[in-house]
C-alpha cells in the first residue's frame, strides 16, 4: 500500500506478539544519518514497547546503504539473534549511483532471507528528495522504523509457530 494512504507507524497492537524473549539486530547506515537516526529511534522505541529487552537489542552501523548487506550477515552469523532489521536511506541524485545501491541492496537482503532461517527486515527508504526520506522518519507519514520492528516481531512468531508444526 502506497504510504500516502497508510502511516508507517499505524497498526493495531493487540495484533502484535510479545518480544519478551527475543533478540533483535538492527545495522544502521551512517550515510543520511538526519534520517536514519529517527529510523533506529523509532524502531528502538518499538521494539521496547513490545516487551524486546534492551540487552537484546542489538545496535551496529555501518558506512552506508550498501553495506547494510555485510553487516547483516555479520550479525547473524556472529550473535545468535532471532531476526535483522536493515535501516538505510537512499535518495535519488543526479547519476544512475541510486538506481544501482537500491537495487544492490534490495537484492542482497533477499538473499539474506533465502539464505538464513530467520527474517531480515527491509528498512531502506528509497526517495525522491530528502524531504521524502523525512516525511517517512518521524514526520508526517509516520516512522519506518516503527513498521520494521512490528515486522520483525510478526516474522520471528510466524516463524516460530510454523516450527511447532
Amino acid at each position: 500500500m502506497a504510504t500516502a494512504y497508510h502511516n508507517l507507524s499505524s497498526y493495531n497492537p493487540e495484533t502484535v506478539p510479545n518480544g519478551e524473549d527475543m533478540k533483535i539486530g538492527i545495522v544502521v547506515s551512517e550515510w543520511n544519518e538526519t534520517v536514519t537516526t529517527p529510523l533506529l529511534q523509532g524502531a528502538f522505541n518499538t521494539l521496547i514497547k513490545h516487551g524486546v529487552k534492551k540487552e537484546n537489542i542489538l545496535i551496529d552501523f555501518v558506512p552506508g546503504s550498501f553495506e547494510l548487506i555485510f553487516g547483516s550477515k555479520h550479525m547473524v552469523e556472529n550473535k545468535g539473534i532471532d531476526a535483522v532489521i536493515a535501516l538505510g536511506c537512499v535518495v535519488r541524485g543526479d547519476t544512475p549511483h541510486f538506481d544501482y545501491v537500491c537495487s544492490g541492496v534490495t537484492q542482497g537482503i533477499a538473499d539474506m532471507n533465502i539464505r538464513y532461517d530467520i527474517p531480515f527486515i527491509f528498512g531502506l527508504l528509497t526517495t525522491d528528495n530528502m524531504q521524502q526520506a523525512e516525511e517517512r522518519a518521524g514526520g508526517r507519514h509516520g516512522n519506518k522504523g516503527d513498521e520494521c520492528a512490528i515486522t520483525a516481531l510478526k516474522m520471528i512468531d510466524f516463524y516460530r509457530r510454523n516450527l511447532e508444526e
